[in-house]
């Protein structure tokens, strides 16, 4: 049987319940021993969220942090470290919650749903960004031309026409791009890699761009046909 809790606690006894709560959901066979499983740092831990929302802060740049595991994490962006490693290929991440986000592109999981169109995402950031293409909003405005995005990414990336900021460079040629997606489209001419392919033909294509112009001379759709 379990209890019932209160999810904003107003009093302590209130953050006592929420944390038995959660230790019978995740321990349900130690109902009866309830009071072991409400150890004070956890409940401590918990209450500083209410009382002192973030009272870690970062001598660096004064970021506030919950709690001081998180301030741990976030001091690893200023030393660069990157200790949580991805057993099958190597690739290093500053913090666990990038890294657990990551190792789901090799299980292919994808447990977030659009719940216009059903399709599928590995986190819940894409869905959100991904779900403005519905609603069509862009709650992101530059500030020097009054254009708005969909994504604060997006954004970022728009301000470099402003700022003539080019911060990519290819290792091959030294040519500089606004932004990681070009670099990446121009690094397939290098190295002649062709990611994309047509279903109906096989044939490749190293920009998705590309794949769909070439599906068209299947379909027969003229998108850009005059009407007059």
């Amino acid at each position: 049987m379990k209890m019932k809790y209160v999810e904003k606690c107003s009093t302590r006894s209130h953050a006592s319940l929420y944390i038995r709560q959660i230790t019978l959901e995740r321990n349900p066979m130690n109902v009866g021993n309830v009071e072991s499983f409400s150890p004070k740092l956890v409940l401590s831990r918990h209450w500083k969220t209410h009382i002192v929302k973030k009272p870690y802060e970062c001598e660096q740049c004064e970021k506030m942090c919950s709690q001081k595991s998180h301030l741990s994490e976030h001091q690893i962006t200023h030393t660069g470290e990157k200790p949580f490693e991805c057993e099958q290929c190597g690739k290093t991440f500053s913090s666990k919650g990038y890294f657990n986000v990551h190792k789901k592109t090799h299980t292919g999981e994808k447990p977030y749903e659009c719940e216009q169109c059903r399709k599928m995402f590995s986190r819940k950031s894409h869905l959100t960004v991904y779900s403005r293409t519905h609603t069509g909003e862009k709650p992101y405005e530059c500030e020097q031309c009054g254009k708005t995005f969909s994504s604060k990414g997006y954004l970022t990336v728009h301000k470099r026409t402003h700022t003539g900021e080019k911060s990519y460079e290819c290792e091959q040629c030294r040519k500089m791009f606004s932004c990681k997606s070009d670099l990446t489209k121009h690094w397939r001419m290098h190295t002649g890699e062709k990611p994309y392919e047509c279903e109906q033909c096989n044939k490749m294509f190293s920009q998705k761009s590309h794949l769909t112009r070439h599906q068209r001379t299947h379909t027969g759709e003229k998108p850009y046909e005059d009407q007059h």
